[in-house]
């Protein structure tokens, strides 16, 4: 859950509101439209680790399609197997 607040509300407030983001993300509004978010650091922290890189298999040099088509996955990790056999059968 999270709460919404006007720029000016957490201008005057800002001590309240920074206390209430690290509870729940607070989104600050300006001029009735959501422009920023308050939230507490390890939050922040968290999402970032999440935040990933897309790279368009175009782009791929041939040393690098051949290290994936060498690629093995890690012992233990059969039960993905399942996983993609019922996606293919339910396509």
């Amino acid at each position: 859950m999270s709460s919404t607040v006007t720029a000016a509300e957490v201008s005057k407030n800002f001590g309240a509101y920074q206390d209430a983001a690290v509870r729940e993300p607070v989104i600050i509004t300006k001029n009735g439209r959501p422009r920023t978010v308050l939230m507490a650091y390890e939050d922040f922290l968290r999402l970032s680790k999440r935040d990933r890189r897309v790279q368009r298999t175009a782009d791929l040099t041939d040393e690098d399609i051949a290290a994936v088509e060498a690629s093995e996955m890690p012992a233990g990790s059969e039960h993905l197997d399942a996983e993609l056999d019922a996606k293919h059968a339910a396509d």
